[in-house]
């Protein structure tokens, strides 16, 4: 008996290693780009098919420059000398075409000096002086202006702060400092801070927010990037930890929404119960693709269920047309994998059972049925949690051309920004113009 459960067992762990071998994007959570370029390109978790031709549809807005009515510039082009030799220096003329430019004018850096100036009343002969304004506490300084691009191009276009600095010097002629760049990233985390906590406070009324987080090396060791967002705000945050410690801290409001989380199977966030939970069906379809990858038949039963739901529910749009067959289909597919997965083996007395990858994902769908059929129920609630991975996305940019963050104060730095600029870009905002305003202290355009 002992000896067939160690074949058993070993016969599972050789089936997981060859899985692991056959691992590619559309059957597990790896990048594409760890798929390699020999590879032949794979399917996407679910396919979108909107029946429309690829390319430009008709009634699309394009951004074609078109003439302006007030140009900058204006070099008229007239006719000196008729063919029949008169001098044409003095007759009328008439405008019968226009072509406009568009070019950038010649980089430089507008220098505004401030005078302290100073005075003798005429009337009781006392004698007065200016004084500076408070932004102003230098001799010289970079302005507003200045902190507001290498802020923006540091966290939103994730150059580091040496290509910074020659960009800045081959525009301007002006070697930017690095230390200049990292105190107005500083000043900006500060300034930042009212229209963070309007950020959280505004996400925890919302009906329903995704969540999710990828890993940062900050100061040589393991941290992470963690998200909680909506179609127009974001909010993140930096902690060396992944599960329930980052959740149950002081930067995470999990703890007391009552909305719908939208996330991927982490088991931590199921600890939640304050608050309803959606799976993220892409990272479902994902995960049964590499089952059927091993010819489990209840998977693709699940897989095809799902991508019924999805196109039942106009596309994860809607509720679903046939909610209460999918519902029933489901609890059959579930009972048909209970057959077909091995049971848990108990290899060590008082240790948790052992699971193989199949029968993890079963209990999965058995336990936490609501959660992943929670978008065909509910027309709010989307297939996806791609919007959270999209908003994590530019950090994983970040680090592959900038490298690690030296420091864990500047990996804070740069979450609660490149919130602000992800908060901005959803609301279809000047992301230059919203940091220069909260440099110079003006109200922001954000709706919250």
């Amino acid at each position: 008996m002992e000896q067939m459960i160690k074949v058993e067992t070993l016969q599972a762990k050789v089936k997981e290693l060859e899985g692991r071998l056959n691992q590619n994007s559309s059957n597990s959570h790896r990048p594409p780009s760890s798929d390699g370029l020999k590879k032949p390109p794979v399917k996407p978790a679910f396919p979108r098919k909107s029946g429309k031709k690829q390319g430009g549809q008709s009634g699309h807005k394009g951004r074609t420059l078109e003439l302006i009515t007030n140009p900058d510039h204006i070099i008229p082009h007239v006719p000196s000398v008729c063919s029949c030799g008169h001098d044409l220096s003095q007759e009328s003329r008439t405008t019968v075409e226009k072509r406009q430019v568009f070019d950038l004018p010649e980089p430089k850096l507008e220098v505004t000096e401030h005078q302290v100036q100073s005075c003798t009343c005429s009337n009781c002969g006392k004698f007065n002086i200016g004084s500076f304004p408070t932004q102003i506490p230098a001799r010289v300084q970079y302005g507003s202006g200045v902190r507001t691009l290498t802020v923006l191009l540091y966290n939103g276009m994730n150059l580091p702060y040496g290509k910074i600095r020659q960009l800045f010097t081959d525009l301007f002629g002006y070697e930017l400092n690095e230390s200049t760049q990292i105190n107005a990233q500083k000043r900006c985390f500060t300034k930042l801070e009212p229209v963070e906590r309007q950020t959280r406070q505004a996400l925890l009324a919302s009906s329903v927010n995704h969540y999710d987080e990828t890993g940062l090396r900050v100061a040589g060791k393991l941290h992470w990037l963690h998200n909680c967002s909506n179609e127009r705000l974001t909010y993140l945050f930096v902690h060396p930890k992944r599960g329930s410690d980052a959740l149950d801290s002081e930067y995470s409001d999990i703890t007391r929404y009552t909305g719908c989380a939208v996330h991927d199977r982490w088991r931590s966030y199921f600890l939640y119960k304050n608050c309803q939970h959606s799976d993220c069906g892409a990272h479902l379809l994902r995960d049964l693709q590499s089952l059927i990858d091993k010819g489990s038949n209840w998977a693709l039963l699940m897989h095809n269920l799902l991508m019924e739901a999805y196109q039942k529910s106009n596309y994860g749009k809607g509720i679903c047309s046939n909610l209460k067959t999918v519902q029933k289909k489901y609890d059959q597919i579930c009972r048909k994998g209970q057959k077909e997965e091995p049971p848990p083996i108990q290899r060590f007395p008082g240790k948790r059972p052992w699971r193989t990858k199949g029968r993890n994902l079963l209990e999965h769908f058995v336990d936490f049925k609501q959660a992943v059929l929670a978008f065909a129920e509910y027309e709010h609630i989307p297939f996806t949690n791609n919007l959270a991975e999209r908003d994590v996305r530019p950090a994983k940019v970040k680090q592959k051309v900038s490298g690690s963050f030296r420091t864990f104060t500047g990996a804070q730095h740069y979450a609660r920004i490149q919130a602000f600029i992800s908060t901005a870009r959803k609301q279809q905002l000047n992301v230059f113009n919203e940091l220069l305003a909260i440099f110079n202290g003006s109200p922001i355009s954000f709706s919250f």
